[in-house]
């Protein structure tokens, strides 16, 4: 599947980047792009779906292989997503 959307440029926060395994970063960004929001609850995913349409905000969940929640979030712009953990918010 082919991707729904540009991530801009990638960046992620220092905690997550010493936190999370690369290649489920890596995997998560790919989910992302192609429109799987992972963990997030029903109404979220209908918000991206909705958000796809009309340029707003992208957000994802995932867990990395040792449970690690985190975040993937790319702007209403397209011009920047960002890999953080919940707390880094």
């Amino acid at each position: 599947m082919t991707a729904k959307f540009t991530l801009g440029q990638t960046v992620i926060t220092a905690t997550a980047h010493s936190i999370l395994h690369p290649e489920d970063v890596r995997a998560a960004l790919r989910r992302h792009a192609r429109g799987d929001w992972g963990e997030v609850c029903q109404d979220d995913w209908a918000e991206n779906e909705t958000s796809l349409g009309q340029g707003f905000r992208l957000l994802s969940v995932y867990r990395d292989r040792d449970g690690q929640k985190f975040w993937i979030i790319t702007e209403a712009d397209r011009s920047a997503t960002t890999i953080l953990l919940p707390d880094d918010y």
